[in-house]
């Protein structure tokens, strides 16, 4: 299996190797939950979301990571924001491969779909927003989560 493992802020991180655009995507419903899944390479609860493939727009690569990693369709809705900092990498252990952070997380809602795992994820649900903080989360995660649910702006950093 591979692993995953985020540093923030950390000396002891390993040095970035590449950076990959990918997207994020916070899917809410009508009840104010958010549509979350755990990881099967950290076991960390996530937004869904994955790298872009080349040939694909990144408004593409959210609908399409969403649906591969939740079983669900979605319409993006809007942007919430673009989160590159360069203290947060990601180590990749089958590879070894650091990448430094950059993400564009988009608001969607979901059109269509059924709720199920793919090989990226153990559990897909909808989380009520007063539950999020008890999940184990990267704090890159819980930083984009808490940007959406707290400010109306885009985050640009």
């Amino acid at each position: 299996m591979v692993g995953r493992r985020d540093f923030y802020d950390d000396p002891d991180a390993p040095a970035a190797t590449s950076l990959v655009p990918s997207a994020n995507v916070i899917v809410a419903d009508d009840d104010g939950r958010v549509l979350l899944v755990r990881r099967s390479d950290n076991g960390n609860w996530a937004l869904p979301g994955g790298a872009m493939d080349l040939g694909e727009s990144l408004p593409a690569t959210a609908v399409r990571e969403t649906a591969e990693e939740t079983g669900l369709n979605v319409e993006i809705t809007g942007l919430v924001g673009i989160f590159t900092d360069p203290r947060h990498v990601i180590l990749y252990t089958s590879n070894g491969e650091v990448r430094q952070e950059f993400s564009v997380v988009f608001a969607a809602r979901a059109i269509g779909g059924t709720l199920s795992t793919s090989s990226e994820t153990t559990d897909v649900r909808w989380v009520p927003t007063s539950e999020i903080d008890s999940l184990p989360m990267d704090r890159s995660m819980r930083k984009r989560l808490d940007h959406f649910m707290t400010s109306a702006d885009v985050h640009l950093g």
